[in-house]
């Protein structure tokens, strides 16, 4: 069973801006650049023919295209165990009114979607949970507060599933679709 998620995929321009912040801290697993993203709704493990039917229902989805800008950086953390390093992506209407579409049109094809405040952003590294990270995360979040990437007009989303490899998960893009009128 594959693990879905929709996402808006990052353009080069702004991965190549983020690759310089992945340095410096300890026991991080880096993503690679090929894997950024902003996710608008993970799905998780799905049957194909619900698999089918989200691909399809998304395409029903009609749209403007939209301005993303990235500000700041943000540490996701579990109590007192860091487990992510993120970009932090700007809120805009149009990209939380997309969010909230793709969302229904997962839960309407029988999808659980995880019931938690939306907080866009382009995961930067991953922490494991023995990581050491000791004072480097706080000189990572003093030394990149004020980054800013973008903006970049959003104009389509895809929908990718992920996989587990030897390095970490591997991302396939099975579906895009475009925001026009």
């Amino acid at each position: 069973m594959p693990r879905l998620f929709v996402a808006l995929p990052v353009p080069e321009e702004i991965a190549d801006a983020l690759t310089p912040l992945q340095s410096g801290v300890p026991d991080a697993r880096w993503v690679p650049v090929e894997n950024f993203h902003v996710t608008l709704c993970f799905a998780g493990e799905v049957q194909g023919g619900t698999m089918r039917d989200l691909e399809e229902e998304l395409s029903d989805i009609a749209g403007p295209p939209f301005s993303v800008g990235i500000a700041g950086v943000e540490q996701f953390s579990s109590g007192k165990q860091p487990r992510a390093l993120v970009a932090t992506v700007e809120r805009s209407e149009r990209l939380d009114w997309l969010q909230q579409k793709v969302t229904t049109v997962a839960r309407n094809c029988g999808i659980e979607v995880e019931r938690r405040k939306y907080r866009p952003h382009v995961t930067l590294a991953r922490f494991s949970s023995n990581a050491e990270t000791g004072h480097h995360i706080a000189q990572f979040m003093a030394s990149n507060g004020t980054f800013r990437a973008g903006p970049w007009i959003a104009g389509g989303f895809s929908l990718y599933s992920s996989r587990t490899g030897r390095n970490g998960p591997i991302y396939t893009e099975e579906a895009a679709y475009d925001l026009t009128f």
